[in-house]
């Protein structure tokens, strides 16, 4: 992969979960212009060839990959993941971002102390700076932001402990926020539930999905997002 630019900014990897906040970091950024944005690093659980806690099908991660023109960084984890395996794989893509002149990644953390706290500690001296764009925005307002700019998502995974299981496979959108519990976060931050973004300003095009089998897994509830033919009448 190379991430090779004539431009002059710091460049920085984007942590994506092929979700709306990722994908809303990703939109933030280019709009700002102060980082050039030069690969999507995503944990792929290798047992199932999926974007790790949302489920997403590989095919569908790459979909977005070539919408928003970035390569992807992937990070291959196993499956069960102990944290020194998942900490081993990230400080090994860590170096090798170093090795391409890589300054900072970026994370669509909202407001989770304990995250954050996590992210600045395994990054602290490794040359590589973190970098929390949206961080601190007030979740209401902006999932309706995300929504009236034209970004859709989906949601693959829901915490059936905190929210309903029938919400998942649903849109994110108006109805739906309408609809959530009112202790539940607007955007999901507290791990009521995860996305795939398939459309919104940071994309070329929409990508064509449908949602296909619900399955319900090690105690949350998973909605199979799969490509879409355009002419299904299924399709979102």
């Amino acid at each position: 992969m190379s991430t090779s630019s004539q431009s002059s900014k710091p460049k920085a990897l984007l942590s994506w979960s092929s979700g709306k906040d990722s994908a809303w970091c990703l939109h933030v950024l280019r709009t700002q212009g102060q980082f050039e944005v030069v690969g999507l690093l995503t944990t792929i659980n290798e047992h199932f060839d999926r974007v790790a806690m949302h489920a997403v099908r590989r095919e569908l991660l790459e979909a977005q990959a070539r919408a928003v023109d970035l390569p992807l960084w992937p990070i291959r984890i196993p499956w069960p993941c102990s944290n020194e395996d998942y900490e081993l794989r990230m400080g090994e893509a860590v170096t090798r971002a170093r090795e391409f002149g890589i300054t900072n990644i970026a994370f669509g953390d909202l407001f989770l102390e304990d995250i954050r706290r996590y992210r600045v500690e395994k990054l602290h001296g490794t040359g590589i700076e973190p970098l929390f764009p949206i961080w601190g925005l007030p979740t209401d307002r902006l999932a309706r932001q995300m929504i009236g700019s034209g970004l859709k998502a989906i949601l693959t995974c829901v915490d059936p402990r905190k929210i309903d299981k029938h919400f998942v496979g649903r849109q994110f959108d108006e109805q739906l926020l309408s609809e959530l519990p009112v202790d539940a976060d607007p955007c999901g931050e507290n791990g009521e539930f995860h996305t795939f973004c398939y459309a919104g300003p940071m994309f070329a095009a929409p990508i064509p999905v449908s949602v296909g089998e619900i399955q319900e897994r090690d105690g949350f509830v998973f909605a199979d997002v799969i490509r879409a033919h355009k002419n299904d009448e299924k399709g979102v």
